[in-house]
């Protein structure tokens, strides 16, 4: 598993940091970064766009649930049999909405340690034959930032474009319900609003630990990925 790892995501994406520190002006190792992140983001669009449109659909949805689970909430079976039936209406699979989220994290973990590894060590013996060995890089961004160590600011920035992010995605709530099913709902919105909250500030935690160079990209893959559900958003709205 870990032969695996190091050659499907550690080895390409820290020969692409090596090759594209090598070959952008300046040789500055925080535009790699964010070129880096962008190329990655191109890769995952497909995937990324299936995850939003069915993020957006199952938010449209929730009017409907709200009523299924008045009707039906009583009764589990047929409360699963309608509700499936709702997805299968719509066309909308709720794993679809996760899958992208969920690839994410091996990514996430690969680039930790092509950090660690290239600004810290410097161990260049995963490089390909074709990319030129740096001897080091260079971990000042712009001849301010060292992205090798922790930045506060850095942290700050991606934890309020996870909030920017999360916030474009949650529900609008529809009119109070009564009954079981209203109290269902109560606790969703209320799930959904933490979680909201809850993860900006996690990764503001996590990030004051973790290399600026890695929050670097989790701000900018965020942006992008807001950007992103921006443009789904106003298209499917469109339709």
């Amino acid at each position: 598993m870990a032969s695996l790892f190091q050659t499907i995501l550690y080895q390409p994406l820290f020969n692409a940091l090596v090759w594209l520190y090598n070959v952008i002006p300046g040789t500055d190792i925080g535009v790699a970064i964010l070129v880096l992140t962008f190329i990655i983001k191109v890769i995952l669009y497909p995937l990324m766009n299936t995850s939003i449109k069915a993020q957006k659909k199952l938010q449209d949805m929730q009017p409907r649930l709200q009523e299924l689970k008045q009707r039906h909430g009583a009764n589990k079976e047929e409360m699963t049999k309608r509700t499936l039936e709702l997805y299968k209406e719509h066309k909308v699979n709720p794993v679809s909405s996760c899958f992208p989220v969920l690839l994410q994290i091996p990514i996430l973990l690969a680039l930790y340690y092509v950090l660690r590894d290239g600004l810290g060590t410097a161990d260049f013996s995963k490089l390909y034959s074709f990319v030129q060995n740096p001897g080091s890089l260079d971990p000042v961004m712009f001849g301010l930032v060292n992205l090798a160590t922790p930045n506060i600011i850095l942290g700050v920035l991606a934890g309020a474009a996870q909030f920017w992010q999360s916030k474009m995605l949650m529900a609008k709530r529809p009119p109070k319900a009564a009954g079981e099913g209203g109290k269902d709902e109560d606790m969703m919105a209320m799930m959904n609003k933490q979680m909201t909250y809850f993860m900006p500030v996690i990764t503001v935690l996590v990030g004051f630990q973790l290399p600026g160079g890695l929050m670097l990209y989790w701000l900018a893959s965020t942006v992008l990925t807001a950007l992103q559900q921006l443009i789904v958003f106003k298209k499917v709205n469109a339709s």
